[in-house]
């Protein structure tokens, strides 16, 4: 795996490459790095392809700028877009999962002339700025209260993220105002990362908030203890070189990137609704973990998954694996992956 630093529109972003051939961009979540796919560098360099897995803006040797505009979901997508210009691609496949799934959903719908394949983790339109599938059209009557619900036509995230947040802590609320997590995770880089890996894996407890009021509690209060490290799936030095990555001299940009990615949820579903109704036609594979604990936010997303995508080409459900699907089961994952590429 070769380290590369590339010039975006957006800003620099780090990469790590691996492989000769057509071009495959995976983006990754939070938390996560470029690392996230270290299992799918060699593999796809094996199969034939050139490999690019970047930290997103705001994480790993990328720029990470403070400010929340600077993480719109149209400023990732020139961050990405000048991924594939710097390679000279035309187009690419791209891969992404959690946040990573929302960009990529976005560029096969905004830009599908630059997108010969998708590969997401988690449903179109279901992401924090998103409309759960469901189109432009508001669903509640004026004046109607914000509902509790991760995605909807009705009412701004922020608003629908407080509702949730009156039942109990949930961290879409939480992060919402700039300090507090900050503030809290900044010291506790590794004991965050190791809690939040455990909890959205197959493993893991991810809705032990549920108990948990909003007032006075802390994401660190909400996420369960997790077992010593190596776990089955996570390696002592590969949890190292994540908490390595997240590290940055100015404790108020080590999570940055994750943080502000909740807190352009307004803005995104403003700028979306140009968009809402728009289906997606690139080809597309859906792979996501059985065991999966942010799917609870979905709901109904496999029908409307299907209607709103008819460029599906299928639906991939690998056992055993949480969240973060291509680290729990990465044989499974790449298994999967390189075959659609392949018939592309």
């Amino acid at each position: 795996m070769k380290s590369v630093m590339i010039p975006t529109p957006a800003g620099r972003l780090h990469a790590l490459e691996a492989g000769d051939g057509p071009l495959v961009l995976m983006i990754h979540g939070f938390p996560g790095l470029g690392w996230s796919w270290r299992h799918q560098l060699p593999a796809l360099a094996a199969a034939g392809y050139r490999a690019v897995a970047v930290d997103s803006l705001g994480y790993g040797g990328s720029d990470r700028p403070a400010a929340a505009e600077a993480y719109t979901a149209a400023r990732m997508q020139d961050a990405f877009l000048g991924v594939l210009d710097y390679y000279g691609a035309e187009s690419a496949f791209i891969v992404g999962q959690d946040f990573g799934a929302q960009y990529a959903w976005n560029m096969a719908v905004r830009s599908p002339d630059r997108v010969r394949g998708l590969l997401a983790t988690i449903p179109y339109d279901y992401d924090l700025c998103g409309r759960a599938m469901l189109g432009s059209a508001p669903r509640l009557p004026a004046g109607a209260l914000a509902q509790p619900t991760c995605a909807s036509p009705d009412h701004l995230p922020s608003e629908r993220f407080a509702a949730m947040g009156r039942d109990h802590f949930v961290h879409f609320h939480y992060f919402q105002q700039v300090g507090p997590a900050e503030h809290e995770l900044a010291d506790r880089v590794a004991e965050y990362l190791q809690r939040s890996f455990h909890a959205l894996s197959a493993s893991g407890d991810l809705w032990a908030w549920k108990a948990l009021p909003s007032e006075g509690t802390g994401y660190l209060d909400a996420l369960p203890d997790a077992p010593p490290l190596p776990w089955s799936w996570l390696s002592q030095a590969a949890f190292d070189r994540f908490v390595e990555g997240y590290h940055h001299p100015d404790p108020m940009l080590r999570f940055i990137g994750g943080l502000n990615s909740y807190r352009t949820a307004d803005t995104n579903w403003v700028e979306g609704l140009a968009w809402a109704d728009a289906d997606v036609t690139v080809p597309t594979l859906f792979l996501y973990g059985a065991d999966d604990p942010s799917f609870a936010f979905f709901p109904d997303w496999e029908p409307r998954l299907r209607q709103r995508v008819p460029g599906l080409c299928g639906i991939t459900v690998i056992d055993g694996a949480g969240h973060l699907v291509q680290q729990e089961q990465p044989k499974a994952f790449n298994a999967a992956l390189i075959a659609f590429l392949n018939r592309l």
